[in-house]
């Protein structure tokens, strides 16, 4: 996409190191939690620099192997012993900051609709409302988990609420892409997630923010480790 320029490129890029990072810290600095999201990152990387997204015709859609394989993961932690042992581990209170990416993000989505590399709809000028969920994030932090004057049913209706906010998105924009079933959008397909590096967003960016939502609910409801002093 030679339109779109390089410091939209640059942002992004390092939206994505922020979130990974943030998750990181949230895993307790796992070295091998790290390992596997950054050789994640390289290998769409590699990937989608091939243009092998690019092409949409066939069924079943390139476009799995950016999601499937993360929320195949994610069911594997939620499934097995090992799994839900490193979730009970995790960090709820870094996991809410991390929801703090969902700021940039729109920003970068407003960018690649200007560019008209994303339809109008994917953004907060559309029907796109998830930067609702960043810019509550440090709220909720701070009334959550710094005085402490929200309770367990209000952080998880919060989870929940954002949850469906990023549902709604991801929605949107799996049926405004340029796919055999799309719905939306076709004066402007949804193109820049079949390009790098904003193939990032639904392959590694999404994900974790789903994982951080599913995990602060589970610890939330059994009240694990502590969730509200960790």
């Amino acid at each position: 996409m030679e339109q779109i320029p390089n410091y939209l490129n640059i942002f992004f890029g390092l939206t994505t190191l922020f979130t990974i990072g943030i998750f990181y810290w949230a895993a307790n600095q796992s070295k091998f939690t790290l390992i596997i999201l950054l050789s994640w990152l390289i290998l769409q990387f590699i990937i989608g620099t091939t243009g092998f997204y690019t092409i949409t015709e066939g069924i079943p859609p390139r476009f799995l192997l950016l999601i499937l394989p993360p929320f195949i993961f994610i069911i594997g932690l939620f499934s097995t012993t090992k799994g839900l042992l490193f979730v009970d581990r995790l960090n709820i209170r870094t996991l809410t900051m991390l929801h703090v990416v969902r700021i940039p993000v729109e920003f970068v989505l407003y960018g690649l609709y200007v560019y008209k590399t994303v339809p109008e709809l994917m953004t907060f000028e559309g029907r796109n409302y998830d930067i609702i969920s960043g810019l509550t994030a440090p709220i909720i932090y701070y009334l959550g988990f710094v005085k402490k004057q929200l309770n367990t049913k209000i952080l998880l209706i919060w989870n929940f609420i954002c949850l469906g906010l990023l549902f709604n998105i991801v929605v949107h924009a799996v049926l405004s892409a340029p796919f055999p079933f799309q719905l939306f959008a076709f004066e402007q397909p949804n193109i820049a997630v079949l390009y790098v590096p904003f193939n990032w967003l639904p392959s590694c960016i999404v994900p974790l923010v789903f994982l951080s939502h599913l995990a602060s609910i589970r610890l939330l409801f059994n009240n694990k480790g502590n969730a509200f002093y960790m």
